[in-house]
């Protein structure tokens, strides 16, 4: 035995989660973890609204419209290298670890943006706040999946990754009050980012109370703590309910190692999972052109081309923020329900005939503003289901010791070719004052969605309310006859 490799053992622990009735414990992961969402979505919502107030004279900042769409790239560019950096070492050191560092760089990040005085400066801290949102990303997904009950899994996955649009509605809300007449021009929009880290704070003491992924403790040689865990979540589930829970499933046989090569986690993607590789890259690549392009620009789309006032940018983006909101809400439980495969599929697809009609109305010149967000709203009802779906997938289809890299290279991969792209492409057209490049970009975004749907179609995985561990075997664990196999 190196001292790579600890020792063999057989756990039930997977099988204890999956088969706990929903609880307290329960909402206390939904609570302390998934508002990372609600943080990006306000942090993209904040930059939209207040970006044409930051073009203004006496801002303080001073950028220009191409200027927002730069920083909109950097900042996604931050994102990728965060979810890079920090994803590998959500698989070494845990989950809980990374998850409190991750929201610790995000708040001082956000903060400094308030100071922001030069656009080289905006660009800077924009960078190092999407570097704390991309290793939220990588370290939540994963620890969210893992505690999760396998038959809730899609439910809350695509539920928290809609709340999003919670944060995005903050945002707007936000907006509208900072950038009234009560605040100066240089003042208002240093303070809406201020807001972001106030948010992160109050998150921040909720997760202290998140426990570490049992699953990721009994593989790394600390099976005494995962059983403590699990034990006592049992024992808070049955002091709720009453109830004496069932007995669990099968267990399985795991050979510990306290740390796992990262050229043995990288061959994984490329050997044993090759389909599903493909998969992720197409569904983070449609969603991410289409999302970050016109949640970056949508403010300075209806300021520059509908003569909406910049105070009233906000009021628009909240309606828009609000069909975003609704799609994984009203459309989430149907991923567990009637499937992976034909939810996620459908919702790229018919989210791409959606965005691809209206480029076609802004081509006629047959929209105004109000009938122009209301379109946007009801394609990206459709879309933000889809999306939200694309971090479910990659956190679902590959094994746990590999999770959180997972997570981070496709998100990484996908979102530097459409995420970087979509703004910094977006932006340019909007600044040139052509709608019909503005129409191009939807029709661009309507093509990638739909070759993320038909990945989906060719790829998928049907991994509705199955475990983990019967998705994609752990790296670690030791084959048991009978036991399910995998498919792609």
């Amino acid at each position: 035995m190196t001292s790579r490799e600890l020792r063999r053992i057989r756990t039930d622990v997977p099988a204890r989660l999956d088969r706990l009735p929903w609880s307290r414990f329960h909402w206390r992961i939904v609570v302390g973890l998934g508002t990372v969402w609600i943080l990006d979505g306000l942090e993209v919502t904040i930059v939209g609204s207040v970006a044409p107030r930051m073009t203004q004279p006496g801002s303080g900042i001073e950028l220009s419209t191409a200027d927002v769409g730069t920083a909109a790239a950097i900042y996604v560019a931050g994102a990728c290298v965060g979810a890079l950096i920090f994803g590998q070492l959500t698989d070494r050191f845990g989950r809980k670890k990374l998850f409190m560092i991750t929201l610790g760089v995000y708040i001082v990040a956000t903060v400094a943006t308030a100071f922001s005085f030069e656009a080289w400066y905006f660009f800077l801290v924009r960078f190092l706040t999407g570097m704390g949102i991309g290793g939220e990303y990588a370290a939540i997904n994963s620890a969210i999946d893992e505690l999760i009950p396998a038959r809730r899994r899609g439910t809350v996955d695509i539920a928290i990754n809609g709340s999003y649009w919670m944060g995005s509605a903050i945002g707007s809300i936000a907006a509208i009050f900072l950038l009234s007449p009560a605040f100066a021009t240089d003042v208002g929009w240093r303070l809406a980012f201020g807001l972001g880290g106030i948010l992160g704070v109050s998150i921040l003491l909720v997760r202290r109370h998140v426990p570490e992924s049992p699953r990721w403790l009994f593989i790394h040689g600390h099976e005494d703590r995962a059983e403590a865990i699990v034990d006592a979540v049992e024992a808070e589930v049955r002091e709720e309910t009453g109830k004496e829970l069932p007995a669990p499933g099968e267990s399985m046989v795991i050979r510990q190692r306290a740390t796992i090569p990262f050229r043995e986690i990288g061959r994984v993607a490329a050997r044993r999972y090759p389909r599903r590789a493909v998969l992720g890259v197409a569904l983070f690549v449609g969603q991410a052109f289409l999302y970050n392009a016109v949640t970056f620009d949508l403010g300075t789309i209806l300021n520059t081309f509908f003569d909406v006032a910049t105070g009233s940018v906000p009021y628009f983006l909240a309606v828009f923020a609000v069909g975003n909101f609704l799609g994984p809400i009203l459309l989430g439980r149907l991923f567990d329900t009637v499937g992976r495969k034909p939810m996620i599929a459908g919702t790229y697809l018919l989210s791409a005939v959606l965005v691809a009609t209206l480029g076609f109305l802004l081509l006629v010149g047959s929209l105004t503003a109000a009938t122009f967000t209301a379109v946007v709203a009801v394609s990206f009802f459709v879309a933000s289901a889809g999306a939200s779906s694309a971090y479910l997938t990659v956190s679902e289809i590959f094994p746990l010791e590999t999770r959180a890299l997972a997570i981070a290279l496709f998100f990484a991969v996908g979102t530097a070719v459409g995420g970087i792209t979509g703004p910094a492409l977006f932006g340019q057209f909007v600044h040139s004052g052509n709608l019909t490049l503005v129409a191009v970009g939807f029709f661009i975004g309507a093509v990638v969605m739909a070759a993320g749907g038909l990945a989906e179609l060719a790829f998928g995985v049907r991994a509705e309310r199955r475990p983990l561990e019967n998705i994609a075997r752990p790296l670690t664990a030791e084959d048991d006859p009978g036991r399910p196999g995998e498919d792609d």
